[in-house]
């Protein structure tokens, strides 16, 4: 038997859940103590796991309450049904995590999408949820301005926008087969390329170029991209950026500095 508190504790919701579905009869305790307290059986556990299931797939309490209570109701055709429908759930999943990498690096300017692309996996009633799921994480500016300039360019100019950045990656790795530091001024160039190149799609900020960096190396789709360059690319090509961005961050801790004392002198 377990206590309200345990099968609570157990089913990962709240006590006042369980006393919600005692009063609509969807979840009657087995057994009631003479001080009160509700006791529930192995049962009961198994129903309130049917009704977790209903309650994953969208149905309302009541609803779930009547397939539940229905004489011919079948436990176990009901799991082999649930295994079925969230396995086609998880897939879907999966294909929305795949979509929001690829969109990831898209932003980052790595590969080309369209905007259909841009939403594979999604049903149309799902298609307005996630572009805002996705303007709320992004932010509206970033999203719509890398859309709004690659649509901009004409073919040829996509091409050769990609074959650039991907130039920038090679003659990075040249330089880290020959021993160059990550802040030699020939690598150094090199990043500011980079950083130039990202403007194509997006005016980047330090923060953004600072994420950049640790994706380049975290991230398994960006890794696989520069690992076919070279093995160790995506650690070196990490931090070649977190050096450029301290630089940048450096500079613009001096410009601020520069301008309070030249405020600081006038006044």
């Amino acid at each position: 038997m377990y206590t309200v508190k345990q099968l609570a504790d157990l089913a990962d919701i709240s006590v006042r859940t369980l006393h919600h579905y005692h009063d609509i009869d969807l979840l009657l305790p087995s057994e009631i103590g003479s001080n009160g307290y509700r006791y529930y059986d192995d049962e009961a556990v198994l129903r309130l796991q049917q009704i977790l299931f209903y309650r994953e797939l969208g149905l309302e309490l009541q609803q779930i309450k009547t397939v539940l209570d229905s004489p011919d109701f079948d436990t176990v055709a009901a799991l082999r049904s649930h295994r079925e429908a969230l396995t086609e759930k998880l897939e879907r999943m999966r294909e929305l995590i795949r979509t929001v990498d690829t969109t990831i690096m898209h932003l980052a300017g790595e590969i080309d999408m369209s905007k259909k692309r841009l939403f594979t996996g999604f049903s149309d009633e799902q298609q307005k949820h996630y572009q805002r799921e996705a303007r709320l994480q992004w932010g509206p500016d970033l999203v719509n301005e890398s859309v709004k300039r690659w649509e901009s360019y004409s073919d040829e100019e996509k091409e050769a926008i990609k074959q650039e950045g991907g130039q920038i990656y090679v003659d990075i790795a040249q330089h880290m087969q020959a021993g160059s530091p990550i802040n030699s001024p020939e690598v150094q160039e090199l990043a500011q390329r980079w950083h130039q190149h990202i403007r194509y799609f997006y005016e980047p900020t330090i923060d953004i170029l600072a994420g950049l960096g640790h994706t380049y190396k975290t991230h398994p789709d960006f890794r696989k991209t520069f690992e076919e360059i070279h093995m160790d690319l995506p650690e070196y090509l990490a931090d070649v950026v977190a050096h450029y961005v301290d630089e940048l961050e450096t500079a613009a801790i001096e410009r601020l500095l520069a301008e309070d004392e030249a405020n600081s002198d006038v006044s």
